[in-house]
């Protein structure tokens, strides 16, 4: 097998990792513990669900390894192809994981809390998970502005390699726009309705679901090879 397909199929299954363990860990089971303005109700779910609260922080945690791996295997499929590019997907992908990073930290503090109520400031082990619990969903908050970031180079690797079909460089660049603009919307404007956030980030959905696929049954195109990639210094550069 040519050895850039086997990069590209292995990075489809970091992706693909990616996408599995945050949904499954921020849409499914994180719902089910942290209750947005119930802070009692969240200690509760902790105590009384301790499995189910170290698994969250479990995936958690895999998110942070699956995203860095995803960002360095991303780096080493377009390094040859756009260099800047391949870079920026790796910068903000790393970034983004160390938001997550942050995230299973207040959220394993905030278990560890659960676990023993006198580790608590003033002895409010509800308030103090409630703390924790905002300050892990608003380090989501942060990581989605480098989430969208990661996918504006990725499309413009997608763009000038040839390696993929150019409609999906450009709805990886406007979704990761979109997604950029989300994380304003989410965190700057937090009374604005929640499905504006959502539409910005729709198409970026779109886009990465596509990714994952082209790279897992596809991989790369074969004519993307040395002939086809563009020297350094002619690499585009965007304003």
């Amino acid at each position: 097998m040519n050895p850039n397909v086997k990069t590209a199929r292995l990075t489809g299954v970091w992706y693909l990792a990616l996408a599995v363990t945050g949904m499954l860990g921020f849409l499914v089971i994180r719902p089910e513990l942290y209750i947005t303005d119930d802070p009692s109700q969240t200690l509760a779910n902790l105590t009384e669900r301790p499995q189910l609260a170290g698994l969250s922080v479990g995936l958690e945690l895999a998110v942070v390894l699956t995203q860095a791996l995803a960002a360095v295997w991303f780096f080493k499929l377009f390094v040859d192809r756009n260099r800047v590019a391949a870079v920026g997907i790796a910068a903000f992908g790393l970034m983004n994981s160390v938001a997550i990073m942050a995230s299973a930290t207040f959220m394993a503090t905030a278990v560890t809390v659960a676990g023993d109520t006198s580790l608590a400031p003033g002895g409010d082990a509800a308030g103090t998970v409630g703390l924790l619990s905002t300050l892990s969903a608003n380090a989501w908050g942060v990581g989605a502005l480098f989430f969208g970031l990661w996918l504006i180079p990725m499309g413009w690797a997608v763009l000038t390699s040839g390696a993929m079909p150019r409609a999906l460089g450009w709805l990886l660049v406007v979704g990761g726009v979109g997604y950029v603009a989300s994380a304003f919307v989410g965190l700057a404007l937090p009374t604005a309705p929640a499905a504006v956030a959502e539409g910005f980030s729709l198409l970026a959905t779109v886009g990465e679901l596509w990714m994952i696929g082209y790279l897992l049954i596809k991989g790369i195109r074969p004519d993307a090879g040395a002939g086809s990639r563009a020297p350094l210094a002619r690499t585009p550069v965007v304003a």
